[in-house]
Formats: C-alpha cells, structure tokens, sequence
C-alpha cells in the first residue's frame, strides 16, 4: 500500500476563531494566533488500483489576497490538480475510484477530469451536486460499525469510506489499515491539527450536533488505535504522512507559525473560503437578484453565497 499527498497550495494561514470557535463563539479566541495552512488531498495505491481521496480545487479558481481580516488563507497555487498527480507519477487514466470526502468545491473541484472512476460519496453530497453521470455511486455505509465509529463501507481490501456528518449533512472520512496503522484522510472534520488536539469545531458546520458528534468519535478512535492523521488545510497532513507521525492527543506537537504573507494586487473578485465560490462583479448573481457589474462591496449585507450560503464575511479578495 503506498498512500501518497497530492499537494496544492502552500503557505497560508488560519485564524484561531476561525478553527476553534464553533461553540463557544469566535469572541474567546484570538484573531492574531495564526496556524499555517495548505491544501492538499490524498492517494491511495493500493497495488492493484489507484484511489483518489477528493480532487482539489477547480483549476480556473483564482488565488485570493488576504488582508488583515482574513481568517483562511489557502496559500499560493502550487500546481492544478492534474499537474500535481502527474508529478506523483499517476495520470487520469489509472485512477479507477475517488472518495468524496464532501461536496465543496476545494475536495470536488476536478472530478470532471477522471471521467472512467467510479466516484463514491454519501447520498446527502450526491443530491447537493446534482452530478448527472452513471460513475456517481451513492454509499449506504452498508458494512455497519467500524470499531467505534456507527456505519462505513469497504472501498477495497483496508479501504474503508466512514460516515462523519456535522461539517456537511453527508460528509465522511477514510481510513486505510495498513502495517499495523490506520491513516485517517479527512475533509474539514478540524482545519487544523490544533483544533483537534483543544477539541474544538471550526465555525464551519451544516448541523453542530453532529459536527461534535463525529470529533467525539474521531477523537476517541486516535486514543484507542495507532492513527496517522492526514488533514486537509495544513501542512501536519502530510507531515505527519510522511513521518508515520502516530497522534497522541496528550502530547500535541510545536505550533509552527505560519510565513509572512505577500499582499498582492486584487482583482476585485472575491472567494468564498469555505467552498470556493467565485464571485465576479462582471457576471453578479442575477439568480438572487444581483445585476451584473454590482461591485463585491456594494452587495447587500445580507447576500450570502449562493453555493454554502456563508455571509459576506466568509468570502476573500482575489
């Protein structure tokens, strides 16, 4: 089994509030504590097929230009997707399945580029895309509790899709069992390891309820069995995977600080941070009433993005 990270972006940062503030609200926390972020999914070969878990960022999204109320910063591009695979020596046409983690547009932004793998993904995110192709495969977790996590499916031998709802209705996690570890590969369950060592949820949920539900279990399989922790929005994802880095919520590892920050030119677009959204002042949001040529500042303060539904306050220059 070699399980490899499909790096994407590098140097960014994210706010303290931002990761821990989901239940006690953002007010106890302190905006200038910054951790470093990045972006990066994750690829399974297993020897007999290769296994994508999520797809990246779409490659026409822009880069943002984070100021000083930022409080998630993916960082500078390093490759598109594709390219990134091709640099880990695979192309589209070996990969045979993806597992969705969720639907936001940073972990399904290129599946559109591996039209012959069957893609798995829980039946809530299928009906949130609305993805018109017979590769969907909507997973019913039909293999029942996996250790003490309540429903999973087997994906392949010591491939299992585990069933984590709260960031999204259908959202889900992976775990490979391989030489006596388990390597967790999860969407946005923490953004970052710190999050998870404080147990504590991001703002960003669809149902809070469950959102602490699944860190509960989470937290209580990496107490129990040797798990390798390989995130999503920082760098410790593959850090840690490259390391055989097994978490020890007792012992939580030396906060790196994130690089200094370039602030660049902006577009006058702007990102959603959460699901990647692109607002664009020449094309507006006519479906919710916004004209084209309405300028990111002038839209109401009510509007929120049409794709999450996050408020303004969520979206970046880019």
């Amino acid at each position: 089994m070699i399980i490899k990270a499909v790096k994407l972006y590098e140097n960014g940062f994210l706010t303290q509030p931002f990761i821990m503030g989901g239940e006690e609200g953002q007010e106890p926390f302190d905006a200038s504590v910054k951790y470093r972020s990045s972006l990066q999914n994750f690829l399974i070969d297993t020897g007999r097929e290769v296994i994508l878990v999520d797809t990246g960022m779409p490659k026409e999204t822009p880069d943002t230009v984070p100021d000083e109320k930022t409080q998630v910063y993916l960082g500078t591009r390093i490759k598109d997707y594709v390219s990134a695979l091709a640099d880990l020596g695979y192309t589209p046409e070996q990969v045979s399945k993806i597992l969705v983690t969720h639907k936001h547009a940073d972990h399904t932004g290129e599946l559109r580029s591996f039209p012959n793998a069957k893609i798995y993904m829980s039946p809530e995110e299928a009906d949130a895309l609305d993805f018109k192709s017979d590769n969907i495969v909507r997973v019913s977790y039909k293999d029942g509790p996996f250790y003490n996590f309540r429903a999973h499916e087997k994906i392949a031998e010591g491939v299992y899709l585990i069933e984590a709802k709260g960031h999204t209705k259908g959202n889900s996690i992976i775990i490979v069992e391989d030489g006596g570890l388990f390597y967790m590969m999860h969407g946005d369950v923490t953004y970052s390891d710190e999050a998870l060592y404080a147990n504590k949820l991001s703002v960003v949920f669809e149902d809070k309820d469950a959102a602490r539900d699944t860190l509960n279990q989470v937290r209580t399989f990496v107490s129990e069995h040797p798990t390798v922790y390989c995130s999503t929005h920082t760098p410790l994802g593959y850090e840690n995977l490259e390391a055989k880095r097994v978490l020890n919520l007792n012992e939580p590892p030396k906060v790196i600080p994130p690089k200094d920050i370039t602030f660049n030119e902006a577009t006058g677009k702007y990102v959603c941070s959460v699901c990647s959204f692109c607002y664009d002042p020449e094309k507006g949001d006519p479906e919710h009433g916004i004209p084209a040529g309405t300028r990111f500042e002038d839209l109401p303060d009510d509007w929120k993005c049409p794709r999450c539904g996050r408020p303004k306050t969520a979206f970046n220059k880019a």
